[in-house]
């Protein structure tokens, strides 16, 4: 048992935590021990009033008893609409302490990333991407316990804090073994749902818990009663406390102050006297005892509930309508009645200073009283006098949330601010939050339908199906003009894409641009409908889309980004089609503006989004422009790296960074960047098309690599097999496992993948070698069965080939052709295909045609020159090739 002292009320909820303590002390121990110990996560569980408050204190006063830094913090029940409220609480103190210019360059890269969600900076005039906000705040802890080391972090009351903060902490706790700083939360089971309740056991599931508190045994309630009203309380009194609290510690303490204040002897006669006693320390009766203290303290109470931080007399007297010396009677008067208290270390602070409640037990009792209309009135105050200080709307914001609609425009006007501010930020959901409640007062008829769509856009990245339905409400209604309508339809389009729903998708801007009597807006309409067609992986084509998206194209010149969109658009359908590669460039060239992505059709620009220009790369790709296709594809790592954009489309751009390094023979640089595109994709949720990009690559990049047993492995935890997505993915994916199938002895498997691939590619017309490489794979598997249908395969492959150009595309026509002869014939069409492959960027495909030809030809020297093509690939499967080839001629 924990020794209570003079200060029993401090020390009251450390009876019985003995093993609670010790391991929070080894835990400070660790991270003191050195500047590179590893953080951890610490998690205090137990019911309300079971001392985790008091916890965290002795955890605080061990912490600086060593030396460390403490930052705490501490959620609020009213207070879980407030996004990034916790962390700002954390992290803010330490940022807003240095000049502008020494926190800016203390954050690097991250401030105008983690610097509006902190409040510590002006947000940009784009939405933020909610992953590239928590990197940046997790960045931030990262420097700053590097500044503060050793630091501590402490927050009470976790299960009441925001979502924000709460998905914070499921990425900091993921990263505590490169993070040196210790994290203690503290927390009541139960209390949290949703996305909350997932981030929350995510932290968790990093951290490590403490033993659940338990109450206090009768043995322990009677050393805390007899240290707090003397030695003198005989054992049935002492019993009887434990009775009528349950050995809850808070209870406990509260009882106990009120027997001391009340000077009640602790004898077994006024035992009885302790029940009533009681009541007045929770619900009714706590309400009741404010009560007591009169009118003006009870509103002072109520006000200071509702505002739930930031309190100070001077913000309560305003929303309770009192002058400032009775509100400053009521804090005193609530203080001795252990109703309100000052924060920890808060002597010397003046009137006008924070106050808070004793315990979040009161102030959610006292929330909870304050009568509905009242305290809706109450929160309309509140939300004014946050505006005319200078706060914003989306700090007004919670307090409108709580207001009665009444048909208020003004209110509609805030809310939509307040959503623009959050989306600015990094928090969606709060703006949805905003929209959803700017509904209800409701808007004006001719504002309904915006506020529609502007909610639809809020929910887009994080809830497609909510998305649909909201704007296809706005588009019922009046009040969009012309060019909302059509950007309401593309996200619409979107959110059905994100949805599975590509076939509603092109339906939908379909329709619409038939109906559009606006030339300019039905050609974007068509560009975007052709642009979710071409990236449709489905069983059949529009019938004659190829045709009438040629003959769109061929009128343009690229004036305006409808028509640069319609160049891409038919760039990249003549690339998948195999049709001449040198067409396909010059229509990507005259989609540029001086060589580079125009205004609007950038990697960050939402009026078309990221397909088009990732199209435009892939065509590059695989038309053998390498130098192009890189550039595009590092411009985009760079700008969502820039941008904060840390979820899908940063695991996109370093998924098409990998397949640059793997079309150039890059093999291990490609590994490396598919392995992080697949790290960033397994956060942001699987079964999306971008995890089938970053899975499929890394595949078709391990079997380059000779690593086949890594590949299985891979394909294996990742459930790479059918079925496959809706959309297109490149390389192919039943190519890639056909390969791997037959890479690991499940040959008839493997043709039966490659046949499915075969015909997939037959009905949407994809007959580019390179893109689909389906038939030289299948070639290779027949040979020896069905050596008619392998040759027929070999000889279409290579005519697909030269009609498509690039010396790649022959190249590796020809080393299949090649591997269906024996003989002068072999070492002719192998020596013809290093010919065209030395010539292609693509140096792996270089290098293992040189293997093979120096095997055809049995020249050292031509296995030698393809044993450093092939060390210089990366490909340890090339190389014990060539080194067992030439092995093999020695001895010979």
């Amino acid at each position: 048992m924990t020794e209570g002292g003079p200060t029993v009320a401090a020390s009251a909820s450390l009876w019985e935590r003995d093993e609670e303590v010790a391991a929070i002390t080894q835990a400070v121990d660790t991270l003191c021990a050195d500047h590179s110990s590893p953080g951890s996560l610490l998690v205090c569980r137990g019911e309300a009033g079971f001392g985790k408050t008091a916890l965290l204190a002795e955890t605080r006063r061990i912490a600086e008893a060593r030396g460390c830094t403490v930052w705490s913090a501490r959620g609020g029940e009213i207070l879980r609409s407030v996004p990034f409220n916790v962390v700002r609480q954390l992290l803010q103190p330490a940022l807003v302490c240095m000049l502008p210019e020494e926190a800016r360059e203390y954050l690097g890269d991250w401030y105008d990333i983690a610097g509006p969600a902190l409040g510590i900076a002006e947000p940009g005039d784009r939405q933020a991407d909610p992953q590239g906000v928590c990197d940046g705040l997790v960045a931030a802890v990262h420097r700053l316990a590097g500044r503060e080391w050793p630091l501590v972090l402490l927050v009470d009351d976790v299960h009441w804090a925001d979502q924000e903060t709460l998905r914070w902490l499921a990425a900091l706790a993921e990263r505590l073994d490169e993070i040196s700083v210790l994290v203690v939360v503290a927390r009541r089971p139960g209390e949290v749902t949703g996305d909350s309740a997932h981030h929350l056991a995510a932290a968790e599931a990093a951290g490590r818990p403490l033993a659940p508190l338990s109450a206090l045994t009768p043995e322990a309630t009677a050393g805390l009663t007899r240290a707090t009203v003397g030695a003198h309380a005989d054992g049935a009194f002492c019993r009887e406390v434990w009775a009528v609290t349950g050995g809850n510690p808070y209870e406990t303490v509260e009882l106990l102050a009120k027997v001391r204040d009340s000077e009640l002897e602790p004898v077994e006669s006024r035992a009885a006297d302790l029940r009533e006693l009681n009541r007045s320390a929770r619900g009714g009766g706590l309400v009741a005892r404010i009560e007591e203290l009169g009118i003006d303290a009870t509103r002072f109470a109520w006000a200071a509930a509702v505002l739930g931080t930031g309190v100070t007399v001077d913000m309560v007297a305003r929303i309770a309508t009192l002058d400032r010396d009775t509100a400053v009677r009521c804090a005193e008067r609530l203080a001795t009645a252990r109703i309100l208290t000052e924060p920890e270390g808060a002597v010397g602070r003046s009137a006008g200073d924070d106050l808070e409640f004793l315990h979040p037990l009161i102030a959610t009792d006292v929330y909870n009283s304050i009568p509905d209309a009242l305290r809706r009135a109450m929160h309309g105050i509140a939300a004014q006098l946050v505006t005319d200080s200078g706060l914003g709307a989306a700090a007004a914001s919670r307090h409108l949330l709580q207001v009665h609609p009444e048909d208020d425009q003004d209110v509609v006007r805030q809310l939509r601010e307040a959503a623009r501010e959050h989306l600015a930020v990094g928090a969606p959901d709060a703006a949805r939050r905003c929209l959803e409640r700017a509904l209800e007062e409701p808007p004006l008829p001719e504002a309904h339908a915006r506020v529609l769509y502007e909610l639809g856009c809020a929910t887009l990245l994080t809830a497609p199906a909510t998305t649909i339905e909201h704007l296809r409400t706005a588009l019922a209604m009046p009040g969009l003009d012309a060019e909302h309508r059509v950007d309401a339809v593309f996200r619409l389009s979107q959110a059905l894409l994100h949805n599975n729903q590509l076939e509603e998708a092109v339906r939908t801007v379909e329709a619409e641009a038939a109906r559009n009597p606006d030339p300019s807006a039905r050609l974007r309409l068509q560009a975007v409908q052709y642009m979710w067609e071409g990236i449709h992986a489905g069983e059949t084509a529009s019938p004659g889309r190829s045709a009438r998206l040629a003959e769109l194209a061929s009128t343009c010149t690229g004036r305006d980004n409808s028509e640069r969109a319609l160049l891409i658009l038919r760039g990249f359908d003549a690339m998948t089609h195999g049709e001449s590669a040198e067409e396909v460039v010059e229509l990507c060239d005259r989609a540029l503006v001086n060589g580079r992505l125009a205004p609007g059709l950038g990697w960050t620009d939402t009026e078309w989004g990221l397909e088009l220009p990732m199209m435009l790369a892939s065509a590059y790709a695989y038309c053998d422009r390498l130098d192009r296709a890189e550039a595009l594809f590092t411009e985009a790592l760079r700008a969502y790296e820039t941008a904060g954009w840390s979820g899908g489309h940063l695991a996109l751009a370093h998924a098409y960074v990998g397949l640059g390094h793997r079309r150039r023979g890059r093999l291990k640089e490609a590994e490396e960047s598919l392995r992080e595109s697949l790290r960033i994709a397994e956060r942001v949720g699987r079964g999306l098309p971008l995890y089938w990009s970053a899975i499929c690559n890394l595949i078709d990049t391990l079997l380059a690599r000779g690593h086949v047993e890594e590949a299985r492995s891979v394909a294996d935890q990742y459930g790479f097999a059918p079925p496959y997505p809706s959309t297109i993915v490149l390389p192919d994916p039943r190519t890639v496992r056909g390969r791997l199938l037959l890479a690991t002895g499940r040959t008839e498997e493997g043709i039966d993948e490659l046949e499915a691939a075969e015909k997939a590619a037959a009905v949407r017309g994809r007959h580019n070698p390179v893109v689909v490489p389906w038939a030289t794979d299948l070639a290779r598997a027949l040979a020896a069965e069905d050596p008619g249908r392998s040759a027929r395969l070999a000889a279409d492959a290579r005519r697909q080939a030269e009609r498509f150009g690039t010396d790649t595309a022959i190249g590796e026509a020809l080393r299949c052709a090649a591997a269906l002869e024996t003989g002068p014939r072999a070492v002719r069409l192998a020596a013809q295909a290093v010919t065209y492959l030395e010539s292609s960027p693509c140096q792996y495909e270089h290098a293992a045609a040189r293997v093979e030809y120096g095997i055809a030809a049995r020249s050292q020297d031509e296995l030698n020159r393809g044993l450093a093509l092939a060390l210089s690939c990366g490909s340890d499967g090339l190389v014990a090739k060539a080194r067992e080839a030439l092995a093999a001629i020695r001895v010979g």
